[in-house]
C-alpha cells in the first residue's frame, strides 16, 4: 500500500486523499461577493417591482404630487412579495457577516498597532451595531412599528458612518505590515464610498426637508434616489473587504471553519 510519511508516523495515501475530499477551501473574496450580493440583488427587486406592480401606493405621498420612485422604506418593507424577498436576503447576509467580524477581529489584533486597539475595538461595535440595526429596521417597517424602525434607521446611519471611518483610517494609518496593490485599492474605494455615503445622507436630507416643506412635484423621487445612494455606497464599502482580504481562504473541514 502507498503510506505518506508525515513526522515519525506513515498514514496511508487513501486516507490522505479521504481528508481532502472532506474539506472544502474557498476564497474570501467570493465570500465577500456573495454576502454584499444578497441584498443587492434583493433592493434592486424590491425597488423594480414596486415601480412595476405598485407604482401609485409606493411613490404617493401627503403631498399628492407626481412622483416615479419609491422610498427604501416603502420598496422593502410595505409590499408582498418585496418584504419576504428583503428580509430573507437580509437574515442570510447576517448569518454571514459573522464570519466577516471574526476575520476583521482576527486580523486587527494581529496587524493593528498596540496603540491602535481601541480603535479596531470601537469599529468592531459599530460594525456589530449597524448590522443588527439593519436587521430590526428590515424586520420591523414603518408600517408596523414607525418608531423603533425610525430608530433602528438612525443608528444605522451613525455606526454605519463611524465604522466606516475608523475601517479607513486604522487601514491607513495603524498597520505593521506593508501595503499591496489590493491594499492601496481598497483604500481608494473606502474614501470614494464614505465621501459619496455621506454626500448621499446630506442630499436624502435636504430633499426631504424640501418635500415636507414645498411639496414640490418629483422631489420625494430624489429623495429616494439619494437614499439609494446611501444604501449602495454603504454595500460597496462593505464590498472593499474582498480586497482587505485578498489572500485569505476560508477552510470547511468536519472539524468546522478555518480562516488560512
Amino acid at each position: 500500500m502507498n503510506k505518506l510519511r508525515l513526522g515519525s508516523e506513515y498514514i496511508p495515501l487513501a486516507a490522505e486523499e479521504d481528508m481532502s475530499r472532506s474539506r472544502v477551501v474557498v476564497p474570501f473574496s467570493k465570500v465577500a461577493w456573495c454576502t454584499v450580493s444578497l441584498p443587492f440583488v434583493a433592493f434592486i427587486f424590491c425597488v423594480a417591482w414596486s415601480v412595476l406592480y405598485n407604482f401609485e401606493h409606493s411613490t404617493s405621498t401627503h403631498c399628492q404630487v407626481y412622483n416615479f420612485l419609491p422610498s427604501v422604506s416603502a420598496a422593502i418593507g410595505h409590499y408582498r412579495p418585496q418584504r419576504d424577498v428583503w428580509k430573507t436576503a437580509i437574515a442570510l447576509q447576517a448569518i454571514v457577516r459573522i464570519i466577516v467580524f471574526m476575520i476583521y477581529y482576527r486580523y486587527y489584533r494581529e496587524h493593528v498597532y498596540k496603540w491602535a486597539q481601541y480603535l479596531s475595538n470601537i469599529a468592531l461595535v459599530m460594525y456589530a451595531i449597524e448590522n443588527t440595526s439593519l436587521v430590526t429596521l428590515s424586520f420591523w417597517s414603518s408600517d408596523e412599528n414607525y418608531t423603533f424602525h425610525k430608530m433602528s434607521f438612525i443608528t444605522f446611519l451613525i455606526t454605519s458612518f463611524i465604522h466606516m471611518f475608523l475601517t479607513y483610517y486604522i487601514m491607513r494609518s495603524c498597520r505593521t505590515v506593508t501595503r499591496e496593490w489590493f491594499d492601496v485599492a481598497s483604500l481608494t474605494w473606502k474614501r470614494r464610498l464614505m465621501l459619496l455615503n455621506v454626500i448621499s445622507i446630506l442630499v436624502a436630507c435636504y430633499f426631504f426637508y424640501r418635500h415636507n416643506k414645498y411639496c414640490e412635484p418629483l422631489v420625494y423621487s430624489m429623495f429616494a434616489l439619494s437614499e439609494y445612494g446611501v444604501v449602495l455606497s454603504n454595500m460597496g464599502y462593505h464590498l472593499t473587504a474582498a480586497l482587505d482580504f485578498a489572500t485569505t481562504r476560508l477552510m470547511i473541514s468536519r472539524n468546522g471553519l478555518r480562516v488560512i
